[in-house]
Order: structure tokens, then sequence, then C-alpha cells
């Protein structure tokens, strides 16, 4: 249950975003439920990889490479998702940052420990 909740969340935060951030664009709230379930699968599989191989770079960059990194599987997850589109490389970043942020904040509010 508490998967699907955040998978609700973050497609809600992320249809959310798409009127605040110009670059974001989905055809409707099913793209971004879809885009939330590929980036939950992203974030499982490709992500781990990522941040192994990128891990000289977080350390170099005191961490923050794994935004790079963040930024980078929104891109990947964008490509999969029929009905999105992102503008760019710095609207996907803030994007990232953004959805963390936001998804976390609601996402502890709404989420039992249990």
């Amino acid at each position: 249950m508490r998967i699907l909740l955040n998978l609700l969340i973050t497609a809600i935060v992320a249809y959310a975003l798409t009127y605040i951030l110009s670059g974001i664009h989905f055809d409707g709230f099913s793209g971004a439920i879809i885009f939330a379930l590929v980036l939950g699968v992203l974030n499982l599989i490709v992500t781990p990889i990522l941040k192994i191989l990128g891990l000289p770079l977080t350390i170099i960059t005191l961490g923050l490479f794994s935004l790079v990194i963040n930024a980078l599987v929104i891109l990947l997850a964008a490509k999969f998702v029929p009905g999105m589109s992102i503008d760019g490389f710095l609207t996907a970043f803030i994007f990232s940052i953004l959805l963390s942020l936001i998804t976390s904040l609601l996402s502890g509010i709404f989420t039992s420990k249990d």
C-alpha cells in the first residue's frame, strides 16, 4: 500500500510541477502516472549502477554529482513515457531537485512508519 501511495504522490507532484516549470510537458495525468512507474523501475535498476560508476566523481564533488545522476534518470524516464517531454538538461536538473524535495516531504507526511 505504501508503494502505491508513493507512486501516486510522485505522479501528483510531477504533474503539478508542469505548472511551475515551463519546460516539462505531460499530455495528461495518465502520463504522469506512467512516468512515476517508469521512474520507480529506473530508480530500482539503473540508478544504483550509475551511482557505482559515478562514485569517483561523486566523491570529488562531495556528493553533488548524484544530482546530475538524478537528472539523467529523469531524462531517461522521459524517453520511455510517450506523453512526456522535457526541454533540456537544466530543466530536468531543476525538476529532479524539486520532485525529490516535495515528494520526500509529502511521503513523510502521508505514509506511516508501519
